[in-house]
C-alpha cells in the first residue's frame, strides 16, 4: 500500500445512553393504550369488512341479475312454442270438425256455391263454378241454374276438395275452397300474426 492510501484512524465516540426511558407506564396507561390499539384495529377491520361485504353483495347481485335474464329467455321461447303448438292444435281440430261436418251434411256445398256466386259483382258474366266431381253432381241436382246474362257453368275439378268451390269470371275469382275457408277461420281465431 502506498502512503497516500493509508489514512489515519478516526476515533469513534460512543453515544451517551441514559438508562431510563421517557417515562414509566402504569398498568392503567398500558391498558388504555391496548384498548386504543384494539379499537383502532377493530374499526379498521370493520371498515375493510364492510367494503369487502359490499363488493361481494354487488357481485352476487350482478350474477343473480344475469341468471334471471338467462332464465327469462327460455321462458319466452317456451311461451312462443306453446302458442305455436296451441294454434296448430286448433287448426287440426277445426279441419277435423270441418271434414266431419261435410261428411254428415254434404249439402253444405250448396250454400257455399250460393255464397260465392253472391260475392261476384252484379255485372259478372261467363261464371264458372269449379267443384269436386261428387259435389258437382249434388249441385246440379239441387240448384237450378240461372239462364241469360247471369248464367253459370259447373266445371268438374278433382283438385277441388269436397265441400268447397272456386268461382271465376273473366274479371274476378272467388276462392271458396274448404282449405281457404278453414285457414280464414283459423286466422280469425289466431289473429293476424298467422298470415
Amino acid at each position: 500500500m502506498s502512503d497516500s492510501a493509508k489514512s489515519e484512524p478516526v476515533k469513534w465516540d460512543v453515544p451517551a445512553i441514559d438508562g431510563t426511558t421517557g417515562g414509566q407506564f402504569t398498568a392503567g396507561a398500558l391498558q388504555d393504550l391496548q384498548k386504543q390499539a384494539y379499537d383502532e384495529a377493530f374499526e379498521q377491520g370493520r371498515v375493510e369488512g364492510l367494503a369487502a361485504g359490499e363488493k361481494e353483495v354487488s357481485e352476487r347481485a350482478e350474477r343473480l341479475e344475469q341468471l334471471l335474464v338467462a332464465l327469462a329467455r327460455p321462458l319466452e321461447q317456451l311461451d312462443e312454442a306453446v302458442e305455436t303448438q296451441l294454434v296448430e292444435l286448433a287448426m287440426t281440430m277445426v279441419k277435423a270438425l270441418f271434414r266431419r261436418e261435410l261428411r254428415l251434411d254434404p249439402t253444405h256445398v250448396i250454400g257455399v256455391v250460393r255464397e260465392a256466386i253472391g260475392m261476384l259483382p252484379m255485372a259478372s258474366r261467363d261464371i264458372r263454378v269449379h267443384l269436386h266431381p261428387d259435389d258437382a253432381a249434388l249441385v246440379r241436382e239441387s240448384l237450378s241454374q240461372v239462364e241469360g246474362e247471369h248464367a253459370w257453368t259447373i266445371v268438374e275439378d278433382p283438385l277441388i276438395t269436397h265441400g268447397g268451390c272456386s268461382v271465376s269470371t273473366d274479371k274476378s275469382c272467388i276462392d271458396a275452397q274448404a282449405e281457404t275457408r278453414v285457414n280464414d277461420l283459423i286466422n280469425a281465431i289466431a289473429g293476424d300474426e298467422r298470415q
